[in-house]
């Protein structure tokens, strides 16, 4: 489930709702139609009027699309209470803020997690999940939750409130690795249904859409770069942030893609054309830590600024779809499927530990679609 944090920021001297989310482009559809919400370039982030009402009113606006994280938001008073316990919506339940003993839990359950070496992205979901299972319990202690709380869970809110499968999938296995690894007991999780694996086909541009995209880049040579690797080798974004200048073989004529999702390493192959472009970016870039940095040398470039390029190139390039990174990757591999690459070493490409995972590419291919002939064309109309 995505989540915006709510905070209060004073824009002007005014006292403001700041929205903090992960670059998505439904979320920011979204935010664009909240009445007075404005864009700022210094907070890269959405703000709008501070009201109890405005709580209430983005509660409403983003439910079933992201839980709102409101807990750090006050009542604009020294020492006020949390602005949350004040709000309320019909057919919504209000969960109350975290004890400080249930947040010890959270913080020991985290813990657990990144000492198993979890990702942290894994482990930011694990633990917002675990903090809204318990606000929901607020009234029973930790050990006394039983199997019948985990059905109330399910039906009075994870359903209730339109919840997606994937957030209630998220829920169920915080929930299994707390209890089984942190209380050392077990709850039947059976007993919150685990909801059918939506299956939906991967979005892609096409060959001229990309080319629009990456021309439209060249505005500034390392968000060119940055663009034309992604797509090139079918990086994920987290993939392409984390490259070191010595991760460019251009001796082998490959990338080494490390530590990636699932703990692995890989190599992609290295382009004669995108080795010239990196040449020409590093001559103007000389960095050393990371292969593209922000504007503090030595630290990383950030994932929110590398949204931002994407979403300034596809304005220049007059493409309208809500393209992410991603479209990117999922592109990279249609178009090697569509040029006749077998789907083995387009699964060892993309880093995918099941073909199946990489099948799905064939069912957006166009290219043998294009050569069926409808029935309609031999009808005598």
């Amino acid at each position: 489930m995505k989540t915006i944090k709510l905070s209060q920021l004073d824009y002007k001297g005014e006292e403001r709702l700041f929205l903090e989310f992960e670059y998505d482009a439904e979320l920011i559809a979204l935010a664009r139609t909240i009445e007075g919400a404005r864009w700022s370039r210094t907070e890269k982030g959405w703000h709008a009027p501070y009201s109890r009402e405005m709580i209430t009113n983005l509660l409403q606006l983003f439910k079933g699309k992201a839980w709102i994280d409101y807990s750090s938001v006050t009542t604009g008073k020294p020492g006020g209470k949390p602005a949350v316990k004040e709000v309320k919506i019909t057919g919504r339940p209000s969960l109350p803020a975290l004890t400080e003993f249930m947040q010890t839990k959270v913080r020991i359950f985290t813990d657990w997690m990144r000492s198993r070496r979890y990702s942290e992205s894994t482990i930011k979901t694990y633990s917002e999940s675990l903090r809204i299972f318990m606000r929901f319990h607020a009234d029973k202690a930790i050990q006394d939750i039983e199997n019948d709380d985990l059905i109330r869970f399910n039906n009075d809110y994870i359903l209730a409130n339109g919840y997606s499968s994937s957030f209630q999938n998220q829920v169920v296995n915080a929930i299994k690795q707390f209890y089984k690894n942190i209380e050392h007991r077990n709850l039947d999780i059976e007993l919150i249904h685990r909801p059918r694996r939506e299956h939906r086909l991967p979005n892609v541009l096409s060959k001229e859409e990309i080319t629009l995209l990456l021309k439209a880049s060249k505005y500034n040579i390392k968000h060119n770069a940055m663009l034309s690797l992604i797509y090139s080798c079918g990086l994920r974004r987290s993939e392409l942030i984390n490259l070191r200048p010595a991760d460019v073989d251009s001796h082998r004529g490959v990338i080494i893609i490390r530590n990636a999702k699932g703990k692995k390493d890989r190599v992609v192959p290295l382009s004669q054309k995108i080795l010239m472009l990196l040449r020409d970016y590093y001559r103007e870039n000389r960095t050393e830590t990371w292969l593209f940095e922000g504007w503090n040398s030595g630290n990383k470039y950030s994932e929110r600024s590398l949204e931002e390029v994407l979403k300034k190139s596809l304005t220049l390039a007059g493409i309208k779809k809500p393209v992410t990174l991603h479209w990117l990757r999922h592109s990279f591999a249609t178009h090697l499927l569509e040029a006749g690459v077998d789907l083995r070493y387009i699964q060892e490409l993309l880093g995918h530990k099941s073909s199946r995972t990489t099948e799905i590419y064939t069912h957006v291919s166009t290219k043998q679609l294009q050569q069926i002939k409808s029935p309609f064309d031999d009808l005598d109309l």
